[in-house]
């Protein structure tokens, strides 16, 4: 399998697939394929990890795309500005990603839900369910704005706007902050919480939230009422 990750802002990536060759995205998430490549539609791991994929920004129904002849070729875009990223899965390496990330990955790659914890999940906002990224294989992740790759080393710590955090290393320690002082609460501009990331461990992160660009972006949008 080759791969090319091409376009900006809005990027895409095109596989390359030799006979026998699959890849599953979420219905509905292949832009254009050439001939030679088949089609099945399931919930990929039963009704339970599809119900969980749904919870982690997710479809429930899974494609699957397996080439029926050497050299054919499918192309998945993102759907919002930003970068594609790609994801080495196994000996040893599992990644924690933010919900909606998910473009594409090889069958033995198993894409889940991962619940933060009870306290987190309470008021770390958005960050209370991501995904999981386990097994063997590649992933590839949608992911907005531009990306920041920083290591932190054992007991490290980083403060970062739940949405902004685009994915980082499963060893790494996750959990939610309140922000300190009253004037801060009412004034900084902020949300009440923010996430902690904690060492060691390599950490993803993006420069822009999509919640956080459609927030920005609503109050100028047009009501559907009109004027006489």
């Amino acid at each position: 399998m080759h791969y090319k990750i091409f376009g900006s802002p809005m990027p895409a990536v095109t596989l390359t697939l030799e006979q026998g060759e699959s890849i599953y995205t979420q219905s509905g998430g292949m832009t254009w394929m050439s001939e030679g490549i088949s089609m099945e539609t399931n919930m990929k791991g039963g009704f339970l990890k599809g119900i969980g994929r749904m919870f982690a920004g997710e479809s429930l129904f899974m494609a699957t795309y397996t080439a029926q002849r050497p050299g054919v070729e499918i192309t998945l875009a993102s759907s919002f500005p930003g970068e594609i990223r790609l994801l080495e899965i196994g000996n040893g390496k599992e990644y924690i990603a933010q919900k909606n990330s998910f473009l594409c990955a090889t069958p033995n790659v198993s894409l889940s839900t991962y619940v933060t914890g009870v306290k987190t999940g309470l008021f770390g906002g958005e960050g209370f369910v991501l995904q999981k990224y386990t097994g063997q294989g590649l992933a590839f992740l949608e992911l907005d704005g531009t990306i920041v790759e920083k290591e932190l080393a054992p007991g490290e710590k980083i403060k970062v706007d739940t949405g902004n955090i685009a994915f980082f290393e499963a060893g790494v320690g996750y959990s939610a902050e309140m922000v300190k002082g009253f004037a801060n609460i009412l004034f900084g501009g902020e949300g009440l919480f923010l996430s902690t990331l904690t060492g060691p461990g390599k950490v993803w992160l993006q420069t822009m939230s999509a919640s956080e660009l459609a927030r920005r972006i609503i109050p100028f949008i047009p009501s559907g009422g009109s004027s006489n």
